[in-house]
């Protein structure tokens, strides 16, 4: 494996290790979260979120992939003065975009709230709002860093954010729900978010000191002299020619959670439920379940990440042959990963909700969302193609595809949403159906398009038939073992379901591993070094 194949793999461990960290923490901060402002408090701060992600999507999300796969195209040219300048303007740009969404979702929040037919999201939308600003100035700096394929600043970055709302968050959603005769929910869902903003904010202080040390070891990179320095009118016509239509894509997912927020409880109550009950199935699959698949997820956006600034070096250096091999490394780990995560968590999702939030909903509540997230967790494989491919296809240039792939996924998944859960017979239950729709349309095109436009030729047998036949027998152990010394979570208290948890975890890892090794669904030289090592001491003993 040369170095610049180790590249991906060593960024993706990188982001890829503090995301799902980061994830984990959330599942856990989630817990008090929800012990301390109720199920009928998740379910007001599961309304809040997705307009927040919407507004983020609309200002933040192109701008940074443009940023580094820019500076990664002219420092592989050897012209840092471009590349600064490209940074410079990308973060005026975003500047502005985050104040303006910051105030247009503190100016609206009322009417916000009211769409919702919920007051007790107004405080929340306010509080929340500032954060909109941090994101953006701090999302110019990760693609800058990002660029110069440096993932670790990011990486600590988001771990700063996840610490940041346990030791913040948490102690301001208790003292608002303390303040009055009663529990005070919307003061509470406030305190958490405003918690949320202040640890964003603090991450942005740290990316602006790591941005000082990269902009020094960038001045050791050479300029080519004959390099023509570009107008600010060629790099914002530049970057909004790859910003754009990745913005776009990225606004389906947050503008398809928005439509659902505004769709589901009203469909639902539509079909007989009561509203309160209805707020809580919303909380409940928003929450603890999505929550919990965006776990492994981590991963995806990792490979997302990383693929896209180094496929544009590759193309750059008009390297068809490594560009194609990185896009095989690229959707072949994200199947290697993909798979065992959508099985594990669909096999193991009672005992691991009835851990983590049997303190914080009633038992019929967690019942349904354990039937949520088996069909969910389904979603996790499918989501990590469609990150890789679409980090491929806009490393490639070719960012409008990803784009309307996800228009068409989330069309369909708006309209079978709309036939199922009105259903009183299926109501919440068909949210992850509807989801799993979204993303196998978008996955298929997205994956024509990327052996298309890379010379990658696709192997059924790589990418899909060993990874699944893996994770199949991997499930079965796992399976065995759960039904065989445990049985129903409901009857097993919280040490018991930690061994049990961890034990099956243990048991399906070695199996997965030691079946993907033997029929070479994973090569052991396209792992990290460190991995490597363990794996090879481990073969020998």
């Amino acid at each position: 494996m040369t170095q610049k194949q180790k590249s991906i793999v060593s960024g993706v461990s990188i982001l890829g290790v503090a995301g799902i960290i980061c994830k984990v923490v959330g599942v856990l901060y989630r817990i008090p979260l929800t012990n301390i402002i109720t199920q009928d408090g998740m379910g007001v701060y599961s309304t809040v979120y997705p307009t927040y992600n919407l507004l983020l999507a609309i200002s933040s999300a192109g701008l940074p992939v443009a940023i580094s796969r820019m500076m990664a195209h002219y420092i592989t040219r050897e012209d840092p003065d471009n590349a600064r300048r490209i940074f410079r303007t990308a973060l005026r740009i975003l500047l502005i975009l985050g104040a303006v969404t910051a105030v247009l979702m503190l100016a609206l929040s009322g009417a916000l709230a009211a769409s919702h037919n919920d007051p007790d999201t107004r405080l929340g939308f306010m509080a929340i709002a500032p954060s909109l600003f941090f994101v953006c100035a701090m999302s110019a700096y990760r693609g800058f860093l990002q660029g110069q394929r440096n993932m670790v600043p990011t990486a600590i970055s988001q771990l700063i954010e996840q610490i940041g709302r346990v030791f913040v968050a948490l102690p301001l959603a208790y003292v608002g729900m303390r303040q009055g005769d009663t529990p005070n929910i919307a003061l509470g869902v406030a305190g958490a978010l405003l918690g949320s903003t202040l640890a964003e904010g603090v991450s942005l202080i740290y990316m602006l000191f790591q941005h000082r040390r990269s902009a020094q070891a960038l001045e050791k990179v050479p300029q080519d002299p004959n390099a023509k320095p570009l107008t600010t009118k060629k790099i914002i016509s530049q970057l909004l020619l790859v910003a754009v239509p990745i913005t776009l894509g990225a606004c389906i997912v947050p503008l398809a959670g928005f439509i659902d927020s505004h769709m589901i409880r009203p469909l639902m109550e539509g079909a007989g439920i009561d509203k309160d009950v209805a707020r809580i199935l919303y909380g409940a699959y928003t929450g603890p379940v999505i929550t919990l698949i965006n776990v492994p997820t981590a991963i995806a956006m990792a490979m997302g990440t990383n693929l896209v600034p180094d496929i544009a070096a590759g193309l750059a250096r008009n390297d068809k042959a490594y560009v194609a091999k990185e896009t095989g490394i690229g959707l072949k780990m994200a199947a290697v990963v993909g798979f065992p995560c959508s099985v594990g968590m669909s096999m193991l999702a009672k005992p691991i909700l009835y851990l983590c939030y049997r303190s914080g909903y009633e038992v019929q509540y967690l019942n349904i969302a354990a039937e949520l997230l088996q069909i969910s967790a389904l979603t996790i494989v499918l989501f990590t193609m469609v990150q890789a491919t679409s980090g491929i296809l806009q490393g490639a240039g070719k960012q409008y595809i990803p784009m309307i792939t996800l228009v068409v996924g989330v069309a369909m998944k708006i309209a079978l949403n709309y036939t199922l859960v009105r259903n009183p017979e299926i109501n919440i239950h068909g949210a992850p159906w509807a989801s799993l729709l979204c993303y196998t349309v978008s996955m298929v095109p997205n994956l024509y398009y990327v052996c298309k436009y890379t010379s990658y030729r696709f192997s059924v047998t790589d990418v899909v038939v060993k990874p699944l036949l893996c994770a199949a027998l991997m499930g079965e152990a796992v399976y065995i073992l759960w039904n065989a010394f445990f049985g129903d979570p409901g009857h097993l208290n919280g040490l018991i379901l930690v061994i049990g948890i961890l034990l099956c975890v243990a048991a399906g890892i070695a199996v997965y591993v030691a079946t993907a090794l033997w029929i070479h669904a994973v090569n052991v030289e396209n792992l990290p070094a460190k991995a490597q090592k363990i794996i090879r001491r481990f073969m020998r003993a």
